[in-house]
């Protein structure tokens, strides 16, 4: 069979190079009707027009243009290169224009990229290089995967291409996501996840676009509530719809899911009860006019706003107060995510750990990975605990036995009556590996045969149980080059990263005022933040992220709590801090006195260390209470107190 569509290919090339035909019966309509275009609009199969390119400011401007769909697509990108890594693939993102705004690819593509000239800055479009995914998709607005021969020109005949379109909430084309490879390392599932991955954008921009707007997931399976196949639809207060994405127009079939319409023309259940039942139900039931029945979510209330003006013959309503991100239920509520890139990231791990699905979370040091972490125990409806582990303070001697428990008397040292270890306590539960690139070879070996058959063995003898456990990793490593250099299995990584998600660094974010404030609100409640002071803080690099962040404003406000902070009293301790911010000293306490030296103005290690212990106190000497409370580790705790000060600071 591939024969026969290999020989229809090479019979079409030849009568478009010879005779400047594009056959229509022997190439998939799209081909033959880009050709079409190709040979109308004066190309010559033969003489391949050359490349254009942009400067690098025109390339600047054309991002700043695209900026909101491209961050939520560069997280989208570096998703779906985790998952097709290691094939020989190019990840690429042009704008509607065809010009070419970022790639990613694998070390053993590049030499091609580079061959090909496929480079941010160049313009792809079907007028100017042929038959190509990204000039082709942006031309007719579809899906299209474009292999070898059927690119226009034969120099891109090495390559298979697919792309899929990105549209904003009007249906307006914003970008075209592309997946490029070799001929021979072509994978057959690459057309669904370039496609899933455009929708996934499209979703973001939908809920960005009505983010001060109510929000309604729905599906006729709850299970896939937070997945891509849901149903969104945004509504006024009062009812009115404001927009529906591809897919809620498809479950509404024949209904009016039409901008100016209302809520009750769909549905047999009435907007106000939907509302009322939002407020103290997760997921609800409805009926649509045609009698099929949904299951639905509030995914989004706006805050509380004054009663909307009735509408004649129908019930007025109220708004109730909700979150402005999807936080479940008991979920760490501290999580800000205003961010676009950062909401995406939220609902790729809500939906991945509903599913069970093991998550890989990437991200500098203090860009919140634990938190997130928590947020997918607490999405995922476990009721087990939530049991965190740091991969690189796990001794090598001891890794099996810190992990799947041991008999009494199983080595020297043993605890007497045995340990159930770690994996055990997270049945039921989420198991996260913190610094996983930091994991020892060893424990790599021993994490992959876990992952086999989820079977604990504990060492020294007993009796094998198998396990139901949330598997949630976290690094702020580069695990491609950890693999490259032999310090981290690649096996290992492919079963790690079903979920690959990346959160992004504090620069980088859209909410940074959101996030100062709220961590400002923490750790002084009567302190404030100006505009100014904010303007000045956005100005930093902010190397340690939010963690850094927090330092600095503990710093702030340690002689004033209560203070409003503006860009005046924030200017000489950024200056201070200088380019890279705070000493690591300064946030890492150590074990010193609670109280400063005589003489000696009090130090962030000072205030740390007081409020460390001032909760160890509280918690009548639980570290681990303390910890929890603090949201640091244990181990942060018991450096502070120190081994030998704990029982004088209980006293």
């Amino acid at each position: 069979m591939r024969g026969s569509v290999d020989e229809q290919l090479r019979q079409a090339r030849i009568a478009l190079e010879r005779a400047g035909i594009a056959q229509t019966d022997l190439v998939a309509p799209e081909i033959s009707a880009s050709w079409a275009r190709c040979l109308d609009a004066g190309l010559d199969p033969h003489c391949p027009v050359a490349l254009e390119e942009i400067d690098a400011g025109e390339l600047a401007a054309a991002r700043e243009q695209s900026d909101l769909v491209r961050r939520l697509t560069l997280a989208e990108m570096q998703a779906l290169y985790n998952q097709i890594a290691g094939s020989n693939f190019l990840i690429a993102f042009a704008d509607p224009n065809g010009i070419l705004l970022d790639t990613i690819a694998d070390q053993s593509f590049r030499a091609a990229a580079r061959t090909a000239n496929i480079r941010a800055g160049t313009l792809w479009t079907e007028r100017r290089c042929g038959t190509n995914a990204l000039g082709t998709v942006g031309q007719i607005g579809r899906a299209l995967t474009v292999h070898g021969g059927e690119h226009f020109f034969a120099r891109h005949g090495t390559l298979t291409c697919t792309a899929a379109p990105i549209f904003a909430p009007d249906r307006k084309l914003v970008g075209v996501l592309d997946a490029s490879s070799h001929c021979g390392t072509r994978q057959q599932h690459t057309r669904a996840l370039v496609g899933m991955a455009a929708t996934q954008v499209e979703n973001g921009l939908f809920r960005h676009a009505h983010s001060r707007d109510l929000v309604i997931a729905f599906h006729s399976r709850g299970e896939y509530l937070h997945t891509l196949s849901a149903g969104l639809l945004a509504l006024a207060p009062d009812g009115t719809v404001l927009g529906a994405n591809p897919q809620a127009a498809f479950l509404l079939q024949g209904l009016p899911a039409l901008p100016g319409r209302h809520f009750d023309d769909l549905f047999r259940t009435r907007f106000a009860t939907v509302l009322d039942h939002g407020r103290s139900q997760e997921q609800q039931r409805l009926e649509d006019r045609v009698g099929s029945v949904m299951i639905a979510t509030i995914e989004h209330l706006p805050r509380p706003a004054a009663l909307p003006l009735p509408v004649p013959g129908r019930e007025p309503v109220r708004l109730p107060a909700a979150p402005r991100c999807p936080v479940p239920p008991g979920a760490p509520a501290a999580f800000v995510a205003d961010d676009p890139a950062v909401l995406s990231v939220l609902r790729q791990v809500a939906a991945g750990a509903a599913r069970g699905l093991p998550i890989l979370i990437r991200g500098e040091t203090g860009t919140g990975k634990e938190q997130l972490a928590r947020y997918a125990h607490h999405a995922s409806g476990r009721t087990g605990g939530f049991v965190p582990v740091n991969c690189a303070a796990l001794p090598d001697t001891l890794v099996e036995a810190e992990l799947f428990g041991h008999a009494e008397g199983a080595f020297t040292g043993a605890r007497r009556g045995g340990a159930r270890g770690l994996v055990c306590e997270a049945d039921g539960g989420t198991l996260f590996l913190d610094e996983i690139g930091d994991m020892p070879l060893a424990l790599q070996a021993v994490l992959l045969r876990l992952l086999d058959d989820w079977m604990v063995r504990p060492v020294g003898g007993g009796h094998s149980r198998r396990v139901d456990v949330l598997l949630i990793a976290a690094t702020n490593a580069t695990l491609d080059d950890a693999m490259q250099s032999g310090r981290f299995r690649a096996d290992l990584f492919y079963r790690l990263d079903a979920v690959d998600v990346h959160l992004p660094p504090l620069r980088a974010r859209q909410d940074f005022a959101a996030i100062a404030r709220r961590l400002l609100a923490d750790i002084a409640p009567g302190c404030t933040l100006g505009d100014g002071a904010i303007a000045q803080l956005s100005r930093r690099h902010w190397t340690g992220n939010i963690r850094e962040l927090r330092n600095v404003l503990l710093r702030l406000t340690l002689t004033e709590p209560e203070r409003c902070l503006d860009a005046e009293a924030i200017a000489p301790h950024i200056a201070e801090c200088g380019a890279t911010g705070i000493s690591a000293a300064a946030c890492n306490p150590g074990s010193g006195s609670a109280a400063p030296l005589p003489g000696r103005q009090p130090t962030l290690r000072d205030a740390v260390r007081s409020r460390i212990v001032a909760a160890y106190r509280d918690t009548g000497g639980n570290l681990s209470e303390t910890a929890r409370r603090l949201g640091v580790s244990r181990n942060t705790i018991y450096r502070a107190i120190g081994k030998s000060t704990a029982p004088r600071i209980l006293q």
